[in-house]
């Protein structure tokens, strides 16, 4: 697996953040550039502006439940949240980050992360390291698969590439 890494500040979030807090209702039908905008708007105003571009959403348990829209995915991603990192998430929206090229992580001990802490996140590795006090910590590890999609940017960018080299072989071995 090639190494991803990832690095920026944790912005923490504590349980059961659904997907209207995330993305609100009167957002969906509008630009993925202002649904990203509008990220936590209702809940957390200022959010999507005073985030840098590659920081983490930090949260604790059940993140994302709610509806199956993937607006609160592009959301994130729109207003430039590296990644997501939680106890757990919602199933489907687990799969929707997938989908847009979100990479998600579960760690079990968000707790020792600390609203403004410089983190760094391995992907290859399955580690997160807090720079501000440098300790080393192990999370899950998107399977290889996996890291492909988001690696391409999610699953349309991914299945275009796929179909496009298959059809290169087929136009191969035809020829």
């Amino acid at each position: 697996m090639s190494e991803t890494v990832l690095r920026g500040k944790v912005w923490r979030f504590g349980d059961d953040i659904n997907t209207d807090i995330i993305s609100p209702a009167e957002f969906m039908d509008k630009s993925y550039e202002e649904i990203g905008r509008n990220v936590f708007g209702r809940e957390f105003p200022g959010f999507a502006g005073a985030i840098s571009k590659g920081d983490f959403v930090v949260a604790g348990s059940n993140f994302g439940s709610g509806s199956s829209r993937e607006t609160a995915q592009i959301a994130l991603k729109y207003a430039g949240v590296g990644a997501v990192i939680a106890k757990s998430y919602a199933r489907i929206f687990f799969r929707n980050c997938v989908n847009v090229g979100l990479p998600v992580i579960v760690f079990d001990s968000t707790d020792v992360l600390s609203q403004g802490d410089s983190i760094e996140v391995n992907l290859g590795e399955g580690t997160i390291t807090n720079l501000s006090d440098g300790k080393t910590y192990r999370c899950s590890k998107l399977p290889e698969h996996v890291m492909q999609i988001v690696r391409e940017g999610g699953l349309k960018n991914y299945l275009k590439g796929y179909v496009s080299e298959k059809n290169r072989k087929i136009l191969k071995e035809s020829l």
